[in-house]
């Protein structure tokens, strides 16, 4: 007899079945993403404070330096920088080395999920590329104010591994340690505001 395929969907707190394989955007839910991506530790919970520095928060400081990058850029592509880490909130935030030890399969894994939800949200499939390169440069930005502010890095060290920020992108911003129920909340309101503003 046959053994049957190992179970390739999660349930949600939504009640959708999400199948990791071969996920669908009807079975993808704000609600879900802001929830798991607030209980999310980036940098693998190595970090100073009372609490984890979750995907969520990374994503709305993430969305944030994107704005100040790119201060004309469509309310769609500030959606897409918003959920630039939402698949996440089911296979979770590996550092880059597990990533590169992984290989190839994590990332065509993230480019499924990362299509389903962008069409969720009204967003292309695909994020043009010119766009991803400049949410990849606010991340690079946010890695660096992470890792100098909690996660135990020199600036030396920062600057080695992801390049010299300009002083005027990150003067004013913070990195908040908060409750997961507060950054979930804050996610998802965000989420609401740019939807809004389609």
């Amino acid at each position: 007899m046959a053994k049957a395929p190992p179970r390739a969907w999660q349930r949600m707190l939504s009640g959708r079945r999400l199948d990791l394989l071969d996920p669908t955007p009807v079975d993808i839910e704000i609600e879900d993403i802001a929830h798991g991506l607030a209980f999310v530790a980036r940098w693998n919970g190595q970090t100073h404070g009372d609490y984890a520095y979750s995907v969520a928060e990374h994503s709305l400081l993430v969305e944030a330096l994107y704005r100040r990058m790119n201060p004309a850029a469509p309310v769609k592509w500030q959606l897409a920088a918003l959920l630039h880490d939402a698949p996440e909130y089911v296979i979770g935030d590996m550092i880059s080395p597990v990533k590169a030890a992984v290989g190839p399969g994590y990332g065509a894994l993230d480019d499924r999920l990362s299509a389903a939800i962008h069409i969720r949200f009204g967003l292309p499939a695909a994020i043009p590329a010119t766009v991803k390169k400049q949410i990849k440069k606010a991340d690079k930005v946010s890695a660096w104010l992470e890792a100098t502010r909690i996660a135990g890095f020199t600036v030396a060290e920062a600057n080695k591994f992801f390049g010299v920020p300009a002083p005027e992108l990150i003067e004013g911003m913070e990195i908040t340690l908060r409750p997961p129920v507060e950054v979930r909340a804050e996610f998802t309101a965000r989420h609401a505001a740019l939807l809004e503003a389609l």
